[in-house]
């Protein structure tokens, strides 16, 4: 990074596959130009991870990729559909998974829900990502009773403790409460439950509750707005973000961010490789550009992340849609291309008065 007056940033970008290099592409457009407008520059390396990778480079995770994202600012990844993603969120211990789902207004008509169950939805999934049941010992044997499989669900008390902390500091800065999703009822030896408010107690302002897993799922989809942080480990975290999509109206709006120790992240939409639409240029690239917003706030570039959200808050109120959102009436349908150009037009025209506005009223 370079000195304050004019920061620089170095970021690697990996497209991957499917819909992944054209959202990448699009986010990057408006990155770039946010960049010169606040005055700091971004160098991006491009690297592979992936079936791409491996017909390249012999490799899911070639050495390669991971000494390009060594002393890089930020990875910025596309999508996968094998191989590669697992490997590198190990290599970097990128432990921290944050998924935002927040209700934008002139979507609301677009969520599973009625609209007022929906409305000033705001809340944060912290997600454990490099442990747990898709990391544990797992395979395929066979013994008297014929071939089986398994895979172990397996935690150390530390791992546990270091998501908590930082799911505790998140619900901290934002509303104090802490959902805490557990299956102790049948998994009575990963103790979530007390390992979290052992560390509460350094977080005194923060309110604790403890929900099974399969209820706060069934929680989600009745009463969405009650939640602010909710920490979940990594399987039940993978599954309870997706209903996030449903509750904002896409998948294709939702991006994430995963933070190791020392604050350095990757950065993804928590969609897929879309394979379905890849190539047609009709991807929505909201959900990488959502990463990218979180990957500003983590530099502390606040105000260039809240330039990109005023923005696309104004595109959306004017109506413009890719086709994951079903443009009905008076919806005007665009392809990613067309959403990019009027982005990079309205990322332009947002006034420093607006951006103040935006950040005291928290949105």
């Amino acid at each position: 990074m370079g000195s304050s007056s004019n920061p620089s940033y170095r970021i690697v970008a990996i497209p991957g596959e499917g819909i992944g290099p054209e959202v990448v592409e699009a986010s990057l457009k408006i990155l770039q130009h946010v960049a010169k407008i606040e005055g700091f520059t971004l160098q991006v390396d491009y690297g592979w991870v992936g079936a791409i990778a491996l017909k390249q480079l012999g490799s899911y995770f070639p050495q390669a990729t991971a000494q390009l994202c060594d002393g890089s600012d930020g990875i910025v990844f596309g999508a996968v559909s094998q191989g590669g993603l697992l490997e590198l969120r190990k290599h970097f211990d990128f432990f921290c998974n944050l998924r935002p789902i927040r209700s934008v207004k002139s979507l609301l008509h677009k969520s599973s829900l009625r609209p007022e169950k929906v409305q000033g939805l705001d809340m944060l999934i912290v997600r454990e990502l490099v442990s747990g049941i898709y990391f544990g010992p797992s395979g395929r044997s066979s013994d008297d009773q014929g071939t089986y499989g398994y895979h172990t669900m397996r935690y150390y008390d530390e791992e546990i403790r270091r998501i908590a902390r930082r799911a505790l500091e998140q619900a901290q800065y934002r509303r104090g409460l802490l959902t805490v999703a557990h299956k102790e009822n049948a998994l009575p030896h990963l103790p979530w439950t007390r390992l979290v408010q052992e560390e509460a107690t350094k977080f005194p302002g923060v309110v604790i509750e403890a929900l099974l897993v399969d209820n706060l799922a069934m929680q989600m989809v009745i009463n969405p707005q009650r939640f602010d942080v909710i920490l979940a480990g990594n399987l039940f975290g993978d599954i309870l973000s997706d209903i996030g999509g449903a509750l904002v109206g896409s998948i294709g709006l939702l991006g994430s961010a995963s933070l190791n120790a020392n604050g350095f992240g990757l950065y993804e939409a928590i969609h897929g490789t879309a394979p379905d639409i890849a190539g047609k240029g009709i991807a929505n690239p909201l959900g990488t550009l959502g990463a990218c917003i979180l990957m500003l706030q983590q530099w502390g570039e606040v105000q260039a992340a809240q330039r990109i959200i005023a923005a696309q808050d104004r595109i959306l109120s004017k109506g413009y849609r890719t086709s994951d959102l079903s443009p009905q009436g008076e919806e005007i349908l665009v392809n990613t291309e067309t959403l990019v150009d009027l982005l990079l037009e309205e990322v332009s025209t947002v006034q420093h008065s607006e951006i103040g506005v935006l950040h005291e009223s928290g949105k």
